[in-house]
């Protein structure tokens, strides 16, 4: 089956940039685009989660001048892009340390959130100042919180409950990660998340990633044997049962 939930660390604005002997403020700009098409696609395809990092907290290091122009991309998106999210059913959230976004971000961003708020098809979320390890911490924190207070104790802390503390305890586990740009590593990105998600590596810069490459790492992903510690000769059955539609599925998305 397709994924219930895609995450794509959207990497190579700058590097793209530089191939074109652009500043790299352009690359930003022009992966603009490759976000309206990849949501749209997603959206299609009925996938029921998609979610974006945008903003690492590590981001914030970039110089000044570049950080802002990201905060003002990401104000122009919302701004431009809302009636199309909302026309396509789309709901939009977002994940991260969102108090440390510019107050006009912060409110533009609550703003389309709103709007969007009653919809009902692709859950679109965006990780904004987001860091794996921050929000493992502050989980952390809140639990310690808890116990202290006497509403836990520690032995009823287990991974179902721990996972209830992180900002996307309503969102499901990933069962795909893109990464675009060739590199391999997570990046500080839903590290706890991300333990049975299925990695797929494009070579191509993230504003050149569009619909072609997603229903080719969709394709990659439909041929993988997920065994979640079991061994294949335990999926045998229930693989040999889907496989047909497998392979429908891959021949739906293809012709998309």
């Amino acid at each position: 089956m397709l994924p219930k939930h895609v995450a794509i660390i959207m990497d190579g604005n700058g590097r793209w940039a530089k191939e074109q002997r652009l500043p790299r403020v352009s690359g930003h700009r022009a992966g603009v685009d490759s976000v309206r098409d990849i949501v749209q696609a997603c959206g299609q395809l009925a996938i029921p989660h998609l979610t974006l990092y945008a903003f690492s907290t590590e981001n914030w290091k970039r110089p000044k001048s570049e950080v802002s122009v990201l905060m003002e991309l990401l104000m122009v998106y919302l701004r431009s892009e809302i009636e199309d999210l909302n026309r396509n059913n789309v709901r939009l959230s977002a994940i991260g340390q969102l108090n440390a976004l510019p107050k006009p971000v912060q409110k533009e961003l609550h703003s389309s959130m709103e709007k969007l708020a009653g919809n009902t098809g692709l859950n679109l979320t965006l990780a904004l100042s987001y860091s794996g390890r921050w929000d493992i911490v502050r989980a952390v924190q809140t639990l310690a919180l808890d116990v202290r207070r006497g509403k836990l104790s520690p032995e009823d802390i287990t991974e179902d409950l721990f996972q209830t503390y992180l900002t996307t305890a309503d969102i499901p586990d990933p069962d795909l990660l893109i990464r675009t740009s060739g590199e391999m590593r997570l990046s500080n990105f839903l590290l706890w998340e991300m333990a049975y998600a299925e990695l797929h590596i494009a070579s191509v810069f993230w504003p050149e990633f569009r619909r072609d490459h997603l229903y080719q790492a969709l394709s990659d992903y439909l041929q993988r044997e997920r065994r979640f510690g079991k061994t294949s000769e335990q999926l045998t059955e229930s693989g040999s049962q889907s496989r047909s539609y497998v392979q429908k599925i891959i021949d739906l998305i293809t012709r998309q």
